[in-house]
């Protein structure tokens, strides 16, 4: 449609004009249309919110939390020595740097245990407020079914019911979160896909295709739900957990992406290699922790194992998150730590992987200061893959996206006088208006920008002044 200029009253202009709609956008902004690679790379480096909302008894234990506290959110959420996770604390790792934040979550907290496995609607409303704490500070989101109290072990010896508990599982969460935009992610499962009393990795390759098509049945039937659960997640793209996340068994020919229809998938694999640095801070019966990482053959093994992600899946159009690598501190060297961690991060995103590192409380990220513990260290990934703090709301007494913000058509996060400027000038016939998002001016929902709209603008500004 062209408008033209019409030099007389704003009130008789704005008569005038009071059945003019406009249609910019054929569809709805909320999903992009970027590949999930393009997603990935736009993710930058990551940071983990662990032992946190997956804080769980044992599933064949009492819950312990229960009985010992509320059995609130809150008392699941600390169990495990994290405080009470804050605004201030989500939005103080995207002024580190990193853009994108995985969530893991025990949902079976506070389940009901009457074979519905119904999801608290109490422990939702608090993942919910911390997705969004991440989405608003300019992040992006990953949530998943983490170890959850190691139900998932269960599947070789009850698949019918097994199945029915994740199917019913991520039904719930797939619906709960339908709407959100695409910087939220869902993941499949953590790291237990995969069974050895099915397949014994270091005893032959007996059960090991039944182990694999299991893995693959579990990743199908979540991509299968998701898809078809409503709202966004027909496109919303995929985080698939690999063979125990394992890179080299995760790159095997027996592990299947699943068929996708909307083709927005990547795969998740971890990486805590060498066991002996990454993982033991003593001598364990299994292996001797060592206090050093650097060699010459410690950088061999990674770039190895990075060039493997890259052959079998990035250069096939598969994007890659390292869902999580770290190491401990405790009977390390300080620099060998800061050497592990930025250059597993280096490895990684130079071929194009995102890099989430794995971070508790009292680990990497300081949850009282908002800042990393070593910022040395916080400096080295900065420079690699960081991404510059840009909050996608800023303080205007809303808990939605700038892109959302009614109010808000030149979308710069908030909604002033300028906007209402804007919406006049419109309204006048000014080409140069800048409407980025003319629905956020229809403020009655009619599907048109017309005087009743700008009147109440007005309205909602001057109660935001008072």
């Amino acid at each position: 449609m062209k408008l033209t200029r019409i030099v007389s009253s704003l009130a008789a202009t704005m008569m005038l004009f009071s059945n003019i709609s406009m249609t910019s956008y054929a569809e709805s902004e909320d999903m992009r249309d970027i590949t999930t690679m393009e997603l990935v790379r736009d993710m930058g480096i990551g940071i983990n919110l662990g032992n946190t909302l997956e804080a769980c008894p044992d599933w064949y234990d009492e819950d312990w939390i229960a009985k010992w506290s509320e059995g609130k959110p809150k008392n699941y959420e600390t169990a495990w020595g994290s405080p009470e996770v804050t605004k201030e604390m989500i939005e103080g790792m995207a002024k580190e740097g990193f853009g994108v934040l995985r969530i893991p979550v025990a949902w079976s907290n506070m389940m009901a245990h009457d074979g519905t496995y119904t999801i608290n609607s109490e422990y939702d409303a608090r993942v919910h407020e911390i997705v969004d704490w991440t989405l608003e500070s300019g992040m992006y989101a990953i949530i998943n079914i983490h170890w959850d109290g190691g139900w998932v072990n269960k599947f070789p010896d009850d698949k019918e019911e097994s199945m029915k508990r994740y199917s019913h599982m991520w039904e719930q969460i797939a619906d709960s979160f339908k709407d959100y935009d695409d910087y939220l992610m869902f993941e499949s499962q953590n790291e237990e896909l995969g069974w050895q009393e099915i397949w014994n990795p270091w005893g032959g390759t007996e059960g090991k295709a039944e182990s694999y098509a299991l893995c693959n049945e579990i990743n199908q039937k979540f991509v299968d739900i998701v898809r078809n659960s409503g709202g966004n997640n027909s496109e919303r793209h995929l985080l698939i957990s690999g063979y125990n996340t394992g890179i080299d068994r995760t790159c095997d020919s027996l592990f299947k992406m699943p068929e996708d229809p909307a083709n927005r998938m990547a795969v998740s694999v971890h990486y805590y290699s060498p066991a002996g640095f990454a993982i033991l801070e003593e001598d364990a019966d299994w292996g001797k922790a060592t206090p050093t990482w650097g060699s010459d053959s410690d950088y061999a093994s990674l770039r190895s194992e990075m060039d493997m992600l890259k052959t079998n899946f990035t250069d096939k159009g598969i994007p890659v998150i390292i869902g999580e690598y770290g190491c401990p501190t405790k009977n390390k060297e300080p620099e060998s730590v800061r050497r592990f961690l930025s250059s597993v991060c280096e490895e990684a995103y130079k071929r194009g992987h995102c890099p989430v590192m794995w971070s508790t409380p009292g680990g990497h990220y300081d949850r009282a200061t908002y800042k990393m513990t070593d910022q040395e260290l916080q400096k080295k990934l900065y420079e690699i893959g960081g991404k510059e703090f840009s909050p996608r709301t800023l303080n205007n007494n809303t808990d939605k996206p700038a892109e959302q913000l009614m109010g808000d058509v030149d979308l710069d996060g908030t909604f002033n006088i300028a906007d209402a400027v804007t919406v006049q000038k419109w309204l006048l016939g000014d080409n140069t208006a800048s409407m980025k998002k003319w629905e956020n001016a229809d403020f009655d929902n009619d599907g048109k920008i017309d005087v009743f709209d700008f009147c109440l603008m007005k309205k909602k500004l001057v109660e935001q002044s008072k």
